[in-house]
């Protein structure tokens, strides 16, 4: 069952509370997400938050079925402070710790070359299709090389992530991939180009990348704890190991919302938020990709009134997801446990369009 939360504590890290009056939702928001999961419109659901203008408006837990990185960790009675797997959000977050490297003249920038970075692997770099990779095409994930965590399950070693985790080298792995495409042209889903990123914060401030996280990302905004799952090679795993709890995530997602700003402190660059917002290539025919995060847009109200208002986007393996709408203010947080199923994206697209969107004035 549900387990509905009152007010929070305000000040850092911490929340205030506000009715879904007084965030400008109809007052049936709590019973449109109730009979979406009555009506089993929604499933596996583990967390939900919803915040506008700093406030929360919702927040609720379930218990079920989860995984820790693929361990079963059995049924779990999730609760506000319960840290949760983001799988590939956490990709989302570590282009926010790379604007905020960058800001600190700790990374390159996005226009100088890969190999620059990677000296060690010359050898590769010398190949003329390979020397054209620049840190856009990482950030955009449009280096145009052999890719593939979208057709072949995680669950199958021959998923390119898995096999990155179990190469003697993960680096070299993702580095030695020929390029099939022309770079910046097409989207190619790739956990070794959040790798890479994570390769070159760790370098270049000359600390764990979950160290550095904590100190300029996550304890400025006040977050409880997290961890950030190991791989074989005990590098922390840039693309998916991060877990936190889904209010902590939604306070990412105020900063956001409030132009990468927390109680009057600068967290991340507005410049390099422009740059994460601006879509470089297209996902399909919805979605558009800028640096490690989605972009698209919701239809808001009614004909003949509808309009489309813009969202940012981090999406996780199981239903992970954090959309943030500028324009309202607006922060959705949701954990699931519909891990590594077809129809994982159909829960989050519900909670927003039939809960969230469908309550708001």
């Amino acid at each position: 069952m549900a387990q509905p939360l009152g007010s929070v504590s305000a000040g850092p890290g911490g929340w205030t509370h506000a009715t879904p009056a007084e965030a400008g939702f109809a007052p049936d928001l709590e019973a449109r997400l109730d009979k979406a999961v009555a009506d089993k419109r929604v499933w596996n659901l583990h967390g939900l938050v919803v915040a506008r203008h700093g406030r929360l408006v919702l927040e609720r837990y379930w218990e079920g079925q989860d995984f820790a990185w693929g361990r079963d960790v059995g049924r779990v009675a999730f609760k506000a402070d319960t840290i949760h797997d983001l799988r590939s959000v956490t990709k989302s977050i570590v282009g926010l710790l790379y604007g905020i490297a960058l800001a600190e003249g700790k990374v390159p920038p996005p226009e100088a070359p890969l190999f620059q970075s990677f000296p060690d692997y010359a050898d590769l770099g010398a190949d003329p299709a390979r020397a054209r990779l620049t840190l856009h095409h990482v950030l955009s994930m449009s280096m145009g090389t052999d890719w593939d965590e979208t057709t072949v399950p995680y669950t199958n070693p021959a998923n390119s992530e898995i096999a990155m985790e179990f190469s003697p080298d993960r680096y070299r792995y993702i580095l030695e991939r020929k390029v099939v495409m022309e770079p910046g042209k097409h989207w190619t889903y790739s956990g070794g180009a959040t790798a890479l990123l994570g390769r070159i914060i760790a370098a270049g401030t000359g600390t764990p990348l979950h160290a550095y996280a904590r100190r300029v990302l996550f304890d400025p905004l006040g977050l409880g704890p997290t961890e950030w799952t190991v791989g074989r090679d005990s590098v922390p795993s840039a693309a998916s190991g991060l877990r936190m709890a889904p209010r902590d995530l939604a306070r990412i997602g105020h900063m956001l919302a409030s132009g990468g700003a927390f109680e009057g402190a600068r967290i991340v660059p507005a410049t390099w938020l422009e740059r994460c917002f601006t879509p470089v290539v297209s996902c399909d025919e919805r979605r558009r990709f800028g640096y490690q995060w989605y972009l698209g847009d919701f239809v808001f109200g009614q004909p003949p009134r509808a309009r489309l208002e813009r969202w940012w986007g981090a999406f996780g393996n199981g239903g992970q997801r954090l959309f943030v709408l500028p324009t309202f203010e607006l922060v959705v947080a949701i954990t699931a446990g519909n891990y590594d199923t077809p129809d994982q994206w159909v829960p989050p697209i519900r909670v927003m369009r039939e809960v969230v969107l469908a309550s708001l004035q």
